[in-house]
């Protein structure tokens, strides 16, 4: 092959999916496929993925898998030392206790490495406080499985998934990052999937907790609501 042919090379880049190289006299045509990132469904088994993760003052390696006979609530935020992400962490913590005795485990998720993890647990009162495991993403790519990831800044949205114990998908949530999240919401949410899934056949109303009385869909209720 002779190689002098790439000599003074020219790319144009289009709009189009393709490129256009100018090698010498000679045009060529490339074309370029591009793959679609589509967000995971309500419904639909969650993909397996792995993370280091800053835990109990160590790094810890982290798989979803790991987790199956679990509810796992994933808490996405935008980034360590802001504003708004410590305040919807520690009020997480706060309800820790809650979340595990209903046999789930709450994982959070930034685009920040460990070292960052640490340093922000090690620096702030507030962050000293979460006892779950804070996972690093720093490639973004757990983000991108769930359609968080912001690829102009590489910053997640604030998004909250629950996946039941046969990591299964069953209720999400993403928030324009200037809004904050309430913990005992995604507590009530969950504990309304969890209902649903020991009890067959029923469903929980608007604004239904633990003790109050739910519905089971059939004709003799149409109507009648």
């Amino acid at each position: 092959m002779d190689e002098s042919i790439f000599k003074d090379m020219k790319v144009e880049s289009t709009k189009r999916k393709f490129y256009i190289f100018q090698i010498k006299s000679k045009t060529i045509k490339i074309s370029v496929i591009s793959k679609k990132i589509t967000m995971i469904k309500i419904g639909e088994k969650v993909e397996n993925f792995e993370a280091k993760a800053f835990h109990n003052n160590k790094e810890v390696k982290i798989k979803l898998l790991d987790y199956l006979g679990k509810w796992v609530l994933l808490v996405f935020y935008p980034a360590d030392f802001t504003f708004i992400c410590p305040t919807e962490l520690v009020d997480l913590a706060k309800n820790y206790e809650e979340f595990k005795k209903l046999n789930a485990e709450i994982l959070s998720v930034s685009t920040d490495t460990v070292f960052v993890h640490k340093a922000w647990h090690d620096n702030s009162p507030t962050i000293k406080q979460i006892q779950y495991p804070m996972l690093a993403d720093p490639t973004g790519n757990i983000c991108k499985q769930f359609g968080t990831y912001i690829e102009s800044e590489g910053l997640s949205l604030r998004g909250s998934f629950i996946i039941d114990p046969d990591g299964v998908l069953k209720a999400y949530e993403l928030h324009d990052n200037s809004i904050g999240r309430s913990s005992k919401e995604l507590l009530r949410k969950l504990q309304a999937a969890k209902f649903v899934r020991e009890h067959g056949g029923e469903v929980c109303p608007v604004n239904w907790e633990p003790g109050k009385e739910t519905l089971k869909p059939g004709l003799d209720l149409i109507g009648k609501i």
